[in-house]
């Protein structure tokens, strides 16, 4: 793990996706983090030591999902396949498909393996899978400030983890997406899929895939906009305050009530096309019963035992 020292920066962004905003003055306590996601190949020292079964894998209760047909209760996740022609960029059905047997052991589905991407991270993993890796690891889930003052490497207010320009002199700095989303992925990154842990450059504070390879996964609960509390002066930093589980329902899914989490840093889906959430300031909410090829997750330890999952 690496040590973040405590600190106050600037929260959000007021220059892209509404939910970025308002960007306001935060300040952080000192705390340890993962250098790397969590990997396959330590997930499955977890699942070894415990015999967990991961969300992916168990098969759906059909009182969590009234109304839900019957030939849709089997295990399985999502995993991106490109549709291989020009799609609606309004139906993210076209490229995700909820398959069969697609779980952390199977990552493109049950024909798949892990052989090979031992040190790649772990994917299909739901906020409570992360959760339980969490806690059997005596650590928790960074909250979002936590994750973003960590991405941002002490580069105050900067674009990206590394600086203002995206491809500095043409280097690739994370496994994000080249191309016409979502036909096809030029790969002038090096990688279609996910990238080893460790194959792009660390940010200032010494920390790998901030940015881009998979989202991850924090104990925020989302809200539409940061929760700002008012402070007797404009640039005071606050402590971060995250919403509640009340307002993280999908308003546009008004019949499903299941909580969404904040997901941090963007993954190799993100085009510039598409989605530009390749930024510390992105956030995307997440449904907590939800596993896919591009979301994974990463621990924290607070000194003095301030762990508090929720």
């Amino acid at each position: 793990m690496i040590f973040v020292p405590a600190g106050a920066f600037r929260m959000g962004s007021d220059r892209h996706y509404p939910e970025e905003g308002p960007a306001h003055h935060v300040r952080v306590e000192g705390f340890f983090i993962d250098e790397t996601p969590v990997t396959n190949a330590q997930f499955a020292e977890f699942v070894t030591a415990t015999s967990y079964r991961t969300f992916a894998e168990s098969t759906p209760d059909p009182q969590d999902y009234p109304g839900i047909l019957p030939e849709m209760l089997y295990a399985g996740s999502l995993v991106f396949r490109p549709p291989g022609k020009y799609a609606d960029l309004r139906d993210w059905t076209q490229w995700w498909s909820f398959l069969r047997g697609a779980d952390w052991i199977h990552p493109y589905g049950p024909q798949s393996s892990l052989e090979g991407l031992g040190d790649h991270p772990v994917v299909h993993v739901s906020y409570h899978d992360a959760l339980a890796y969490a806690r059997w690891k005596g650590k928790d889930l960074p909250n979002e400030a936590e994750w973003e003052f960590a991405a941002r490497g002490a580069l105050e207010q900067a674009e990206f983890a590394w600086g203002a320009e995206f491809t500095p002199k043409g280097r690739h700095m994370a496994n994000t997406w080249q191309g016409n989303f979502p036909a096809v992925n030029e790969a002038r990154d090096g990688y279609l899929r996910t990238s080893p842990v460790k194959a792009f450059p660390p940010n200032g504070y010494g920390l790998y895939d901030m940015i881009g390879n998979v989202w991850e996964w924090t104990s925020d609960w989302f809200s539409p906009r940061h929760e700002v509390t008012a402070s007797k002066g404009c640039c005071a930093p606050q402590r971060h305050r995250g919403g509640c589980e009340a307002d993280s329902y999908d308003p546009d899914q008004p019949e499903i009530r299941i909580p969404r989490k904040v997901l941090k840093g963007g993954s190799h889906l993100c085009a510039p096309s598409y989605c530009r959430r390749y930024r510390p300031a992105a956030r995307h909410a997440e449904a907590i019963d939800t596993s896919t090829c591009h979301i994974g997750f990463r621990c924290v330890i607070r000194p003095g035992g301030k762990n508090d999952i929720s």
